[in-house]
C-alpha cells in the first residue's frame, strides 16, 4: 500500500533543460523559462540551477542573460558547466572540441558580468592550464567549485581540493571508460571527504550497484542526486537539442548523440531518482529524500523551498508527488 509521506520542496543543481525547453538556446525566452520551471515543479523540484554547458562566450553570455532576467524564485542560479573541461575524448563527455577552453580571470568575469553576477557553481578540470588560480578566485568570491569533466592525477584532484574545490559533478560520468585500476580520480574523490559527489541516479550513467558503492564510500552526508536533465526530460522518445548538439531519447529513456557511445544529459526527474536511489542503495525514504531537498539547497546557503506531499509505493520504490506548497 502507497504511504502518505511530506518533505521540503527539491533542490536541483543540475539541470539543461526540461519539458522540451532547451537552456542552451539563445533564443530563450522567460515564459520557456517559467514553463521549465512549472513542470519541473510537478516532480518536486522547487529550486534548481539552470546549467550552461560548454560554448563560445558569446553563445554563453546569451544564454545567461536570459536566465538572468528571469525572477523566477525557483531559478536560484546558473551551474557553468564548461567550457574550463578537459578536451580529451571521454572526458570531456558530449561537449564540443571546439567550445572547450583553458580558464582565465579575465573570461570568467565577462560570463560573470553577462550572468549579472547569478553564476552560483562552476565545473572545472584540475588539469587544465590556469584551473587552480581559477578555483580560488571563485571560492574568494563565493561561488561554489565542482571537479568533473576530468582525466587528473590524484595529485591534481587533491591540488583543487586545497584550492577550495568543494562538489564532484556527476561523479563517475564525463571521464574516459577506461581507467588505471588504482590509483584514479574517482578513488581520490571518493576518499575525499571535503567533496560532497553529485550523482546520476536514472540507471543508465551508474549501475545500480556502484551508485550503492559511491553513496556507502562517500555516506548519504555527502551525497547529492542531480538529475543533469536535458529538452528530452518529461517528453517522449525522440530527437532533442542540446546546445548545438541533437540527442535522442530512446524507448529506454537513454539520452545520446545518434551513434555516439557517450551519454549525453538525461530525461531523469529529481523524483524518480529518489526513488532509483532507494532502491538501488536500500536506505530509508526519509535519508534520500534530503540527498535530493535539504542538502544542495544548503550547499547554495539557501533553505529548502516549500514543501511537497507525495505517495510512496515501497513495493515498486516510486514516489508520486502530488501537491506542492510554496
Amino acid at each position: 500500500m502507497a504511504e502518505s509521506v511530506e518533505c521540503e520542496g527539491f533542490c536541483d543543481l543540475q539541470v539543461n533543460g526540461f519539458a522540451g525547453i532547451d537552456f542552451n538556446d539563445p533564443a530563450l525566452t522567460d515564459g520557456q523559462v517559467q514553463e521549465a520551471a512549472a513542470r519541473m515543479e510537478r516532480t518536486g523540484v522547487t529550486r534548481f540551477l539552470a546549467t550552461l554547458i560548454s560554448a563560445p562566450l558569446d553563445r554563453f553570455a546569451a544564454c545567461a542573460r536570459a536566465l538572468a532576467r528571469s525572477r523566477i524564485p525557483a531559478v536560484a542560479g546558473i551551474h557553468m558547466e564548461g567550457p574550463y573541461i578537459s578536451p580529451e575524448d571521454g572526458a570531456r563527455g558530449a561537449h564540443n572540441r571546439a567550445d572547450i577552453e583553458a580558464p582565465t580571470l579575465d573570461d570568467f568575469a565577462r560570463r560573470q558580468e553577462a550572468a549579472n553576477g547569478r553564476i552560483r557553481l562552476v565545473t572545472v578540470a584540475p588539469e587544465v592550464s590556469g584551473a587552480l588560480p581559477l578555483i580560488e578566485r571563485l571560492v574568494r568570491d563565493g561561488v561554489l567549485v565542482s571537479i568533473g569533466h576530468t582525466a587528473a592525477a590524484p595529485q591534481q584532484i587533491r591540488d583543487a581540493i586545497r584550492a577550495g574545490a568543494t562538489l564532484s559533478t556527476h561523479l563517475g560520468n564525463g571521464c574516459a571508460q577506461m581507467l588505471p585500476r588504482h590509483p584514479n580520480f574517482i578513488w581520490e574523490q571518493l576518499a575525499a571527504d571535503e567533496l560532497t559527489a553529485g550523482l546520476i541516479v536514472d540507471g543508465h550513467h551508474l549501475p545500480a550497484a556502484t551508485v550503492k558503492s559511491m553513496v556507502r564510500a562517500k555516506t548519504p552526508d555527502r551525497v547529492v542526486l542531480v538529475t543533469d536533465a536535458t529538452t528530452a526530460a518529461g517528453q517522449p522518445p525522440g530527437d532533442y537539442m542540446l546546445g548545438t548538439l541533437r540527442v535522442h531519447l530512446d524507448e529506454n529513456g537513454r539520452v545520446a548523440a545518434p551513434g555516439q557511445p557517450n551519454l549525453a544529459g538525461s530525461a531523469l526527474s529529481l523524483d524518480r531518482a529518489v526513488g532509483n536511489t532507494v532502491k538501488f542503495t536500500g536506505l530509508p525514504l526519509p535519508t534520500v529524500l534530503s540527498m535530493a531537498s535539504t542538502r544542495p539547497a544548503r550547499l547554495l546557503g539557501l533553505e529548502p523551498r516549500g514543501r511537497l506531499r507525495a505517495r510512496w509505493d515501497a513495493e515498486s520504490s516510486r514516489l508520486i508527488v502530488e501537491a506542492v506548497h510554496v
